[in-house]
């Protein structure tokens, strides 16, 4: 009987200490009354009691509120756009990577011009690029993009000076209010867009005049085309100007108007104020090949600009819309692919030698034809426009040379010629529905590229006036990294 017992009292005491405790309950648990049940929360009576009861404790402080109340209060900011926020903060996710993109368009442009001049003017190259992506942002932030986005009121449709950005975010930052949809990023998100835009045009200019061009009116010249006329040029079709306001309105997507042609024919203009390079045409009259000295980094030059166009186009669908999105970037790889080869097959049957300058020019020739139009052509067409793209830039490139106009790079042919290509295909391969019309689009061409030359005819010719725009030919002969900036980009191969 005490062995029972004893097993009682023992199993009792394990229950008490062991089990009980395990499973959330003390002792001091069982004896409370009064208080509820365990878990359950106290009554305020008995709040208030325990508060009398311990004076000297201070309660413990609010929670502090954590990312889903934050989230939250996003979400409160969009009224009656709330279900869309995370469209709205992918599609300004996506805005702002594009950009950086674009960014990295200058970087090809630096290696591509790099790659075919030579060695001698690598410095000069890669300064003027470096200088013409850092004027463009900022003559962008100080009065061209209030210029390129004027607000044109009814009746105005050319010219509107702009002042310097203000708070961009003064909508409060984080919402729709900006541009709805259709825009989908906030002020900043779209400044920085466009901005890394604004400098592509000179920075095409600064190919063509490359090795005998002055560093001092060149930076003048570029400071003045990217400030004032790419602005001005621009409001006309992406500022709702004229061009927009047309009873059929002028299609550019992603500008192989008014970015690429606008750079081809500034450049024009400057080309034939220069003259062509020494040496680069026999007493005859015959051209004479000057070759580029690092097809490397030409090559890499061309491929980082393939890679940026995703950007330079994708971006431009300004959302994140999958639809056109998607579209957007396969018509652009099509066409920039149907370039090369197309670009590779002629050059190799009229030099009896595949050339590949011309097969990565093909590339680019591709990418600007495609430029206009990608969001409203088929994947087939993206590829018909590309093949003739590349087919033109071959021969624009013989016929320039042929006619005196010296282009180290092709910029002409590519972003000129080309550029007006992009336009009529937007015409001639739009979809059903698209709205394009034959005759806005060469009053396009030729109010964009018109106006263009004209003020680099005029601006470029007054600063060769005053100041002189070329090298002497003992400069040019020494090289432009000696003579502008005396340093030389291979110091240790000379």
């Amino acid at each position: 009987m005490k062995s029972i017992t004893r097993k009682i009292k023992t199993s009792l005491l394990l229950w008490l200490f062991v089990i009980i405790p395990l499973a959330g309950f003390t002792p001091q648990l069982l004896a409370q009354d009064g208080e509820g049940k365990a878990g359950e929360p106290k009554t305020e009576e008995a709040a208030e009691t325990d508060a009398e009861a311990s004076p000297g404790e201070e309660k413990p402080a609010e929670e502090e509120a954590g990312p889903v109340d934050d989230y939250n209060g996003l979400l409160e900011n969009q009224g009656d756009g709330a279900p869309a926020f995370d469209f709205f903060a992918t599609s300004m996710l996506w805005t702002v990577i594009a950009a950086a993109m674009v960014f990295i368009m200058h970087l090809g442009f630096s290696t591509l011009e790099v790659g075919l001049t030579q060695s001698k003017n690598t410095v000069n190259i890669l300064f003027k690029n470096a200088f013409i992506i850092a004027i463009g942002l900022l003559t962008y932030a100080i009065c061209g993009f209030n210029t390129h986005y004027p607000g044109f009121e009814e009746g105005e449709a050319w010219f509107k000076w702009g002042s310097m950005i203000g708070d961009l975010n003064a909508d409060g930052g984080d919402t729709w209010g900006y541009g709805g949809l259709s825009l989908a990023m906030t002020g900043y998100g779209d400044f920085i867009f466009q901005a890394m835009f604004a400098a592509t045009g000179a920075t095409i200019v600064s190919g063509a005049v490359a090795e005998r061009v002055k560093l001092l009116p060149f930076l003048i010249f570029v400071t003045l085309l990217v400030g004032v006329a790419y602005p001005v040029i621009g409001s006309w079709h992406w500022g709702e100007g004229y061009l927009n306001q047309m009873e059929v309105p002028f299609k550019d997507f992603a500008g192989s108007a008014v970015v690429h042609a606008f750079g081809g024919f500034a450049a024009l203009a400057c080309v034939l104020i220069l003259g062509p390079r020494k040496g680069k045409y026999g007493e005859d009259g015959k051209v004479k090949a000057i070759p580029g000295h690092n097809m490397p980094l030409a090559a890499i030059g061309v491929l980082l600009l393939w890679f940026g166009w995703y950007g330079f186009n994708g971006g431009s669908v300004l959302s994140a819309d999958p639809g056109p999105l998607g579209l957007v970037f396969t018509t652009t790889s099509l066409a920039a692919a149907a370039g090369v080869v197309s670009a590779a097959v002629v050059s190799w049957i009229v030099f009896s030698k595949p050339d590949l300058s011309m097969a990565l020019n093909g590339a680019l020739a591709g990418l600007v034809g495609i430029t206009a139009n990608a969001d409203i052509v088929s994947a087939g067409s993206a590829i018909i426009i590309g093949l003739i793209a590349g087919v033109i830039v071959v021969f624009s490139v013989i016929a320039l040379d042929k006619a005196g106009i010296d282009d180290p790079v092709g910029a002409i042919s590519v972003h000129g010629t080309c550029g007006i290509w992009g336009i009529l295909a937007a015409y001639f391969f739009q979809v059903e529905g698209s709205g394009v019309g034959l005759g806005s689009q060469i009053k396009g061409i030729l109010l964009v590229g018109g106006a263009a030359f004209v003020f680099s005819i005029v601006v470029f010719g007054a600063l060769k006036a005053i100041m002189g725009v070329r090298v002497s030919e003992e400069e040019e002969e020494m090289g432009l990294d000696k003579s502008e900036h005396g340093t030389e980009a291979y110091p240790d191969f000379n």
